[in-house]
């Protein structure tokens, strides 16, 4: 039985881990004092669920949560800190700080490390979020204890939506580019003027071809800015966008 610890102080663990390529010793009191703080737990690093909306929706969300009083936002894995180094890099996760829980105290003194040998992981933590003020867990939540990998509860929405349900989300925005484009860069400048995060996808990159452009889009220019799901077009078509 997976237990809810709200109410109780986290538990003290120092975290060996790497900064500017040395050894460095992280403890709770350090992470946790003084501080409001969100960490959300998952099974590893680069597994499907962990990469492709876990992580990257928090990273995603970090300023909309700073602005409502969060200090840190902490990812934390029973991996080593070379595995979460790296994956950070992958996910570009600039606004999470990741923490490897290598030998699986936290997660243990949690009551969170679990059996994954099925899958070759060994002991790993279950999946989970919580709200954590001066070391003190506020609020957990955790997902249901039910064979796989739920992911039904420990996301950063839900989170969000605890803190403030009323908190302004950012607009996703997607926009297909391809090296040396003025236009391209024009369209980055606007919206770094504007504050608005986005995601880049190069042509030529992972398999993005000019048929992939022209089937999601409909156009064979680029840049095509795609914002919350609509197909906004090119520059001058997001100028047009955000004057209205």
């Amino acid at each position: 039985m997976l237990e809810n610890r709200e109410g109780q102080r986290v538990p003290e663990v120092t975290f060996p881990t790497r900064v500017n390529n040395e050894w460095v010793n992280v403890t709770t009191e350090e992470l946790f004092a003084g501080k409001t703080v969100i960490l959300f737990a998952l099974p590893g690093a680069y597994t499907p669920t962990c990469s492709s909306t876990h992580l990257p929706r928090y990273n995603e969300l970090a300023p909309v949560f700073k602005r409502e009083g969060v200090d840190s936002i902490i990812c934390l894995s029973v991996n080593d800190p070379f595995v979460m180094a790296a994956w950070a890099g992958d996910q570009s996760a600039a606004n999470i700080d990741m923490l490897p829980d290598g030998n699986g105290e936290f997660s243990e003194g949690m009551g969170m490390l679990v059996e994954k040998r099925d899958l070759g992981f060994g002991k790993r933590s279950w999946r989970y979020s919580m709200l954590v003020k001066d070391g003190v867990i506020e609020k957990m939540f955790i997902e249901p204890d039910v064979p796989g990998d739920p992911f039904e509860v420990s996301d950063a929405d839900t989170m969000l939506d605890y803190i403030n349900p009323k908190a302004e989300l950012p607009n996703r925005v997607s926009m297909i580019t391809k090296p040396g484009c003025p236009h391209c860069m024009r369209a980055k400048k606007l919206l770094k003027e504007k504050g608005m995060a986005y995601e880049e996808i190069e042509l030529g990159q992972h398999g993005i071809t000019y048929s992939t452009l022209t089937a999601i889009s409909g156009r064979g220019t680029v840049p095509q800015i795609f914002i919350d799901g609509e197909h906004v077009g090119g520059a001058d078509e997001l100028e047009h966008w955000m004057a209205r």
